[in-house]
């Protein structure tokens, strides 16, 4: 909301500069966006009048003028303006004045010159080269009771100052000039000055029959019917510059006067053009099927949850947001219908936003308008369209005021010592009194307490906290005391059994990953063929049809980036995430942290494309595979012993996934995209994947000291003969549970693998559907003794054994 500070000060004027000003109103709750000059700087312009006008003798678009300009001697000035003409007051430039700089950012000064042999002795002006408007049609002719040679600035009070306020929905009280300052003079104690309203005579009794059909869309109804008006009249020009100052055109005179009371005292209003109406006006809920072309062109489409205010034959208005065309007033309008009525905010609200439009009478009836000054307004109205389009002839009849509904205000109690532990200062009954006297609020005082009764015009005050914020902003937030905080502040140290997120993300960037940020949610189909989630976490108001979910894993969101980047032509790629997923589960209660029924656990994946490594001198390299990711995870995981099993994803190749499992409890999976995804992904290499618990992952063991081995370890090879389903990780978890007591086995590593070609197992000691395993086992002393070539044998002995009966396992020939 904007308007100009003259016009504020003439309710309140309190002893501040307009900066102070703008501050107080600030703090009181009224955010002041900026503050701007109505002009900018110039001087030595004045009020002129043009007593003689010639054609120039050698111009056919010039004039050549004889300008009162106070100077004592009239002034010869050569003007191209259209409307230049004998017995017009203009803006007049005399020689050495400094106009608004233009184009080049410079001033433009006045100089005596000559214009086609005729010398000019300064220059009349135009609104644009004054810098008021963007008009440039010709010059800006000025009231005809300014006397010549006045200072323009004084004679249009252009040192004044337009205030922008940025006002919070709750705010709807100050949505009008005597709104502001209402609130500005229960800030600074400055006296409001409302002037009286006075009533208007009738002086014919004809009332126009109006219906409320819908008492819970229209509180109030009061309307007058003003018979004769001149709606060709002129807006004055004081009028005119008040509403541009306040942002709004001028269109025509009855436009602009139920404009100005509207910025005046905050009431939208509506004039019907009488002999458009047929029969009476009828107040209701519109009808399925209805149309209605509103002032601004569009044509709308009714239903049953729009207000509408209609004749006995068509919709004429939208009730609150803005008039027909049907019924608009034109210049060929003698017989006007002025109405002023309360709409209930909640039958208004939203209703533009659905057509796509919005209009200030909207913006201010679904916050809540006045229902108690109706008349007052119609009254105030009426006076101005008799003072600038009346006639000998005009006539006026009654108020017709109907309250089928008025709002019922509701008493909110005050708790001093609730006010006081909110607002954080020492508070007294007296004070608090005192705020309210202030603000005109209503109240009943008790033991500690004050009954307010908000007034009509005040919708946002419904419960305690509503006052409690009056009580701050009245008494000052910068009276808060600044006090420091008691509480110790002691840091958190976090376990050295447990690593940050930080550091896992630093141990991916270090492996050669990208780390990306993305969406939470994802497309719905992601879900379902990625994380097999038929029921996920649904968004009632997603930001796009595509991204209507939460998602349940990070997999879809690293394809995407994966996509985005191949699509530009990147032929190898590592990226990572480290972010929340949304899982549904009964167990999970609402709490600070969390939300009942939705389980949000944090994850880190990561994916592998294109090349295992990037290209050196060698050539082309070989593209990532399964180990590749496989290798990376178990670098994440550091010294955790993980366990690979095969598995099946959603998402992964069915026979190159696996599941990867700490201490027996399963952390995340591995593998390699499916082909099927690979397909409609439309990646032309199968890209590796992993997403794994973040929680797992960032727990690691504490390293232990231990003595140094005294006797260097001893190496033994060992190949056994296994059926073909025997795995690595079996192989080796069976060799290590046979180490006996004395003789320490440190590692077991697989070095060889051997299968016989079909047909020639015998030879080689093999039957069809075995292989040939390779170990080299690294063994150690437990007691400190050399290791003799019998407790050698005794240890390759016990890990043989214990492989023959397992795995069923037999030493190759």
């Amino acid at each position: 909301m904007q308007f100009p500070e003259s016009w504020l000060r003439a309710f309140c004027n309190p002893p501040l500069s307009t900066q102070e000003l703008a501050d107080t109103l600030t703090m009181g709750g009224f955010e002041v966006e900026s503050l701007r000059p109505v002009a900018p700087p110039f001087t030595h312009i004045v009020v002129g009048e043009i007593k003689h006008a010639e054609q120039h003798p050698n111009a056919d678009r010039l004039r050549v003028c004889q300008v009162d300009a106070g100077q004592g001697a009239l002034l010869n000035i050569v003007c191209g303006a259209p409307n230049a003409r004998v017995g017009i007051k203009v803006p007049c430039a005399l020689v050495g004045a400094q106009l608004p700089p233009g184009e080049d950012g410079k001033p433009f000064v006045i100089k005596t010159g000559k214009l086609r042999g005729v010398e000019s002795q300064g220059m009349l002006c135009s609104a644009r080269e004054l810098g008021l408007s963007d008009d440039h049609g010709g010059l800006l002719e000025l009231a005809a009771d300014l006397p010549p040679g006045q200072d323009i600035r004084a004679a249009l009070d252009l040192d004044d100052t337009v205030f922008e306020l940025k006002l919070t929905p709750n705010l709807g009280h100050a949505l009008s000039v005597h709104g502001v300052a209402r609130e500005l003079s229960a800030l600074t104690g400055a006296p409001l000055l409302t002037p009286a309203i006075a009533r208007v005579p009738a002086s014919m009794a004809e009332v126009l029959p109006v219906t409320i059909s819908a008492p819970d869309l229209c509180g109030r109804f009061s309307g007058r019917v003003i018979r004769h008006v001149n709606t060709r009249a002129a807006t004055p020009a004081w009028m005119v510059d008040r509403l541009a100052r306040c942002g709004q055109r001028s269109v025509t005179a009855l436009v602009d006067i139920s404009n100005y009371v509207m910025f005046e005292y905050g009431r939208p209003t509506h004039i019907f053009d009488l002999d458009k109406i047929h029969g009476g006006l009828d107040v209701r809920w519109g009808r399925t099927g209805e149309t209605l072309k509103l002032l601004n062109g569009n044509t709308v489409e009714l239903d049953e949850s729009v207000g509408v205010i209609a004749d006995t034959q068509a919709v004429e208005s939208l009730a609150g947001i803005m008039g027909g065309d049907a019924t608009a007033v034109s210049d060929d309008t003698q017989n006007i219908y002025v109405e002023a009525a309360f709409w209930w905010p909640d039958a208004v609200a939203g209703r533009s936003r659905r057509y796509n439009f919005g209009t200030d009478a909207g913006h201010r009836f679904e916050r809540g308008v006045d229902p108690s000054l109706t008349v007052a307004h119609i009254e105030r109205i009426t006076q101005l369209i008799i003072d600038i389009c009346g006639t000998p002839q005009t006539q006026c009849g009654p108020v017709d005021d109907q309250q089928p509904n008025m709002p019922v205000p509701q008493p909110v109690t005050l708790r001093v010592a609730r006010a006081a532990k909110v607002i954080g200062m020492p508070l007294t009954q007296a004070q608090c009194e005192g705020v309210m006297h202030r603000l005109g609020l209503g109240f009943t005082p008790g033991d500690g307490t004050l009954t307010v009764m908000p007034p009509p015009h005040r919708f946002d005050l419904r419960i305690e906290a509503d006052l409690i914020e009056e009580v701050a902003r009245i008494i000052g937030y910068q009276q808060l005391p600044e006090t420091a905080p008691l509480a110790p502040i002691v840091p958190r140290t976090r376990s050295e059994s447990r690593r940050s997120a930080f550091d896992v993300r630093h141990a991916l960037a270090d492996l050669g990953y990208l780390e990306t940020i993305n969406f939470s949610f994802v497309d719905e189909a992601w879900e379902r063929d990625l994380a097999g989630n038929a029921n996920p976490v649904r968004l009632l108001n997603p930001i796009a049809s595509q991204m209507n979910v939460m998602r349940s894993s990070l997999l879809g969101s690293l394809l995407d980036v994966l996509k985005h980047n191949v699509d530009r032509r990147a032929s190898r790629l590592r990226v990572f995430e480290v972010g929340r997923v949304f899982l549904r589960d009964a167990h999970v209660g609402t709490t600070d942290e969390t939300v009942r029924g939705v389980r949000q656990p944090m994850r880190v994946a990561g994916t592998i494309y294109g090349p295992a490594a990037r290209q050196g001198w060698d050539g082309a390299q070989r593209p990532a595979d399964f180990f590749d990711i496989k290798g990376d995870v178990e670098a994440l995981l550091g010294a955790r012993a993980a366990v690979f099993e095969p598995a099946e994803h959603p998402a992964l190749h069915p026979g190159r996934c696996a599941r990867v499992l700490l201490a027996g409890q399963v952390i995340g999976h591995v593998g390699e995209l499916h082909p099927r995804w690979r397909q409609a992904w439309g990646l032309p290499l199968a890209p590796v994947m992993f997403e794994l618990d973040l929680e797992a992952v960032l727990q690691r063991p504490l390293p232990a000291a231990q003595p140094v081995p005294r006797q260097l370890s001893v190496e033994r090879d060992i190949a056994v003969v296994v059926r073909e389903a025997v795995t690595h990780a079996q192989l080796q978890a069976t060799a290590r549970a046979a180490a006996t007591a004395s003789v320490r086995l440190d590692d077991v590593t697989l070095f060889d693998i051997y299968r016989a070609k079909p047909g020639s197992e015998t030879a080689a000691g093999m039957t069809a559907g075995e292989k040939s395993m390779a170990l080299r086992l690294a063994l150690g002393s437990e007691d400190g003794e050399n290791l003799t070539d019998e407790r050698i044998d005794a240890a390759v002995k016990a890990v043989l054994d214990r492989l023959r009966a397992d795995l069923d396992a037999r030493l190759r020939a």
